[in-house]
Parts: structure tokens; sequence; C-alpha cells
């Protein structure tokens, strides 16, 4: 019985070809102010699919978050506002800055909840950092308007959800910035990478100093920097990458439409993540089960179904933050979400058969389970 996993990455002829061609020019990486031609090119291909002025290519999408964050001004006492059901690295890196991380609680969605964003202004918030979760659009407008109200900017961590749309508009779009990632389970990838979005040429002037030293001519370090450039090799994965987006995300969602269709009538099981305004590119297609989640993960993991839960600890909860002080912070959507997603295998490189299988399984173990 084969493993399904939850995600690989899909790579062919045309990446190695692209990757070869960096190895025979001896050219691996590029330390100049505007980044190499394999940089560049993954950077228009960007902007021209977002619709964006400016991209700048770097090393991962952490460094993406760092980057936006320095490039901001982030500083000791500052506070953004950030949603605990996430990756850590959207905390860690106001951490990094010397900020203080507000973390806020999250809509039945697992998107920041704008309502809860509203409360927790004060005049130390400096920025509000909404996740896309799953590559599923998290109430822009909502939170761009309470933004504005107190004049706070609002970056996008779009780490997931690259060719998402809100209301007709790309993510990563709808704010100052916009952070990508490119790891190896992405939707496209460039092993590791990442990226950054704007419209604003001062933003992305700062940002591509920021990602190599500060430096624009030589040694000439002008702004608080680090080595955060993208690899040549990296980029050229990404450049083919970027050709083939949209049939991967063909291939996501119609992978996720069948599993909706099969597991839609199942008792305890919801999909919440299905507003009309806005398209989903099913980084992670999670299910919400009102009981018995673990058991029904170890099931399938026994089948050979590679599900996963993602995020088992909410950022406030995990060690390093406990240590910190947030650990008597209650974020009642999030703990409960916690304790109840479970995200089924969608990935591109998943055919009908192995939605079947999946699908099968699933309910499978739901029934075994009740």
């Amino acid at each position: 019985m084969s493993f399904i996993p939850i995600n690989r990455p899909l790579l062919g002829e045309a990446e190695k070809k692209a990757v070869l061609s960096v190895l025979d020019s001896g050219l691996l990486t590029d330390a100049s102010f505007e980044g190499g031609k394999w940089t560049r090119e993954l950077e228009g291909k960007m902007a021209r699919l977002l619709g964006s002025k400016h991209v700048v290519a770097v090393n991962s999408g952490t460094a993406a978050l760092h980057c936006s964050m320095l490039a901001l001004g982030i500083e000791k006492g500052d506070e953004v506002i950030v949603p605990t059901f996430t990756f850590v690295s959207t905390a860690n890196v106001v951490l990094a800055c010397g900020g203080r991380p507000v973390f806020v609680d999250v809509k039945d969605d697992y998107n920041m909840d704008p309502r809860a964003v509203a409360k927790l202004i004060t005049r130390k918030t400096k920025a509000i950092m909404p996740v896309h979760l799953y590559g599923y659009p998290a109430d822009m407008n909502e939170i761009n308007e309470i933004a504005e109200k107190h004049s706070i900017p609002v970056v996008e961590d779009a780490a997931e959800s690259l060719g998402a749309e809100y209301k007709g508009k790309q993510t990563g779009t709808l704010s100052r910035m916009g952070c990508f990632s490119f790891y190896a389970s992405k939707v496209a990838t460039t092993g590791e990478g990442g990226a950054i979005s704007t419209d604003d040429g001062a933003l992305a002037h700062r940002l591509r100093l920021v990602r190599n030293h500060g430096m624009l001519h030589g040694y000439d370090s002008r702004y608080l920097g680090f080595n955060y450039r993208l690899t040549e090799t990296a980029a050229a994965i990404g450049a083919v990458q970027m050709d083939r987006l949209s049939g991967f995300l063909e291939a996501r969602k119609e992978n996720a439409s069948y599993l909706n269709e099969r597991t839609s009538d199942l008792d305890g099981v919801a999909f919440t993540q299905k507003c009309t305004d806005r398209t989903h590119v099913y980084y992670l297609y999670t299910l919400t089960l009102k009981r018995k989640r673990d058991e029904i993960l170890d099931r399938l993991h026994k089948r050979g179904i590679g599900a996963a839960v993602y995020f088992r600890t909410p950022v406030h909860k995990t060690p390093l933050y406990r240590r910190l002080g947030y650990g008597k912070v209650r974020l009642r959507n999030a703990d409960y979400d916690s304790k109840h997603v479970i995200s089924l295998p969608v990935h591109s490189g998943g055919g009908r058969a192995d939605m079947e299988r999946v699908a099968d399984e699933f309910i499978e173990a739901c029934a075994l389970m009740r």
C-alpha cells in the first residue's frame, strides 16, 4: 500500500534544465543590489502574476517577514498584532526586531478576527499582520478599515496563499507589503525561498538593502540588513515553477472539490473556508472534526494517508512564548481549532485514484470512531 503524503513538490525536466544552466554558468549567487539573472526573472514573473509594481525575492518566507518588519522600522517597544493560530515565524520576526507580538484570536475560517483586532489597538501598535491560513484569504477589507482608522500599516503573511484572490485582487497586494514562501511543500517552490511584494518604491528599495547586508554598492552598508539573498539555483527552479503555477492550482482545486463532495454530509465534519468573494489555493485542505481527531489521524496514518495537523499548538502556548509570559492568554477559537483541525492531502501530484482513496479512508475512519 503506497503512502499518500500531505504535500510534495512537482519538479520536472524544465526545472532540471534551468538548474543545470546555473551550474554551467558558475554564477551560483549574485551579491549585487538588483540580484542575479534568475532572481530578477522570478521577481518579474511574480510581479506580473500579482499585478504588483515590485517583488523582492529572498531566501525564505521567514526572511520575507523579517525584511518587512525591518523595512517598517519595527523596534523595541513596538507592538505588532498577529494571529496565534499559524506558524511561529509570524510572531518570531517581531521578537527579532525587539518588538512585542500581540496575539489575536481567529474566526471559524481559522483567519484573524477583525473584531478582536480592533480591541487590541494601542498607541504602541505599529503593524497588523494577518495570515492567509492554508491558502485562504483573511477578511482584508475589515482589517484594512481598522488599520486606516488608526494609521497603522498592514503586512500580509501570504506564505501559503500564492495565487489566491480576495474580491478580485491577489493576496499579497492588499496591504503595504505581502510576504510569500517557496518552501518545498508550498504550491510553488524554490526548495527554500520567499518574496515580498509592494507597490511602494521606497519600501522596495529598502527591502533590497535589507536582503543584502544594507549594501547598495560594494561594502557600503547603509541600513541594517542580513544575507537574505536567494541563490540563483533556487531562483531558477522558482522561475520555472511560476510557469506551471496555474496547472498546480487547478489540480489542487479539483482535488479539494472532490473531497468536499465526499465529506460534505459527514456528521461532525465541517469545511469552513468557503466564502464566495475569495478564492482558495488549497495549500492545505483542512476540516474541523467535532470529536476524536487524533484517533482518526492515527487510523489514517496506519492506512497510508499522510493527513496532518496544522497547528497543534497555538503560538502563544509554545514553550518559547510561555517563557515570555504569554501562557495565560485565553484565545478560545484558536485553542479549539488546535484540538480539532485535520488536513487531508490535495496536492497537485495526487490524481483521482489518490483522492478516492483519501476520501474512502477518511469516511471509514470517521465511521469507526463514532
